[in-house]
């Protein structure tokens, strides 16, 4: 049998395939489809401190090769989470990790504190959601190392398991605000997030999203996704967790060959509840043939 652990962080995984933040519900919605307990991990819908409903419809579209969305983090709040979502989800036997999301540094603090000594498995600061205005409404924190900075040191002053930082793709020099990341004592890099885009509705002569631009994710991104993490991957050290537009099992070999120790399916469980599943079971079959365990697939491509 093929050796499928891997190691995220401090995080002991059966297997590196996981499912990214907004994807996948809260992680109990998915049970009626497959046996999640087969997953390598859970990352839930992004929380915020208080429940939010998002922005107005339509807010996902169906782009070539991808999907714009802008949900707007709609979410029951964190406490509303802790309340009614899990106690279930900690009785499934697999890491969960908890998607937060702030709109000032003070924020983040408090998601933190709120979230201390639950039993989550790591906590993923989401700083770089491209569908709501954060902080002086101009731009998301990962797009400044030195809010990144400031940001993940103060959590990890309050918040004592593995921290998860969520960048975006939308910065001049990823690799330098990664460091920044890193440098504050975040515990894993979580690349890539989605990447701001429009359509336009021909016949009415403005966007089809109301809320104009949304989240571009999908296979369209792959290609970039790889790129970034091989890039971050070349010059730090800190374990990443690979997603953009992953839809099988070579799409997770290739991000994890870039670098990426563990990978999160996303866009690909909208069209297919059973995605995630399937792409552990074509992974297993290719590493399988190629005889080799999954933690040895890790940054190949560094090496050529």
């Amino acid at each position: 049998m093929v050796d499928l652990s891997v190691k995220l962080g401090s995080l002991q995984l059966k297997n590196p395939i996981l499912v990214a933040a907004g994807t996948f519900g809260y992680g109990l919605e998915f049970k009626e489809f497959f046996d999640i307990s087969v997953l390598g991990g859970v990352i839930t819908k992004t929380l915020t401190l208080l429940p939010r409903e998002g922005n107005p419809g339509p807010r996902v579209l169906e782009t070539p090769s991808g999907m714009l969305n802008a949900i707007g983090l709609q979410n029951v709040g964190i406490d509303g989470f802790f309340e009614s979502k899990w106690p279930e989800l900690s009785r499934l036997g697999l890491p969960v990790i908890v998607s937060v999301a702030g709109f000032t540094l003070d924020d983040f603090v408090t998601l933190a504190k709120r979230a201390e000594g639950r039993g989550i498995a790591a906590l993923e600061l989401n700083l770089s959601c491209p569908n709501v205005s954060h902080g002086d409404g101009s731009r998301c924190f990962a797009q400044s190392s030195e809010e990144t900075f400031a940001v993940i040191q103060a959590v990890k002053k309050v918040f004592q398991g593995p921290v998860f930082a969520k960048l975006s793709p939308e910065v001049t020099d990823l690799p330098s605000i990664a460091k920044a990341a890193s440098e504050a004592g975040a515990d894993v890099l979580t690349l890539i997030n989605t990447l701001p885009g429009m359509a336009i509705d021909i016949e009415k002569g403005k966007p089809v999203l109301p809320n104009g631009t949304g989240g571009m994710s999908g296979p369209a991104i792959r290609p970039l996704a790889v790129r970034c993490i091989w890039e971050v991957a070349r010059v730090l050290r800190t374990p990443i967790l690979g997603l953009g537009g992953v839809v099988s099992g070579r799409d997770a070999i290739e991000l994890m060959m870039a670098g990426a120790s563990a990978v999160a399916v996303g866009t690909a469980n909208f069209w297919n509840p059973r995605a995630a599943e399937m792409i552990l079971a074509e992974f297993e079959e290719l590493i399988s043939k190629k005889g080799m365990a999954a933690k040895t697939l890790i940054g190949i491509a560094q090496e050529r």
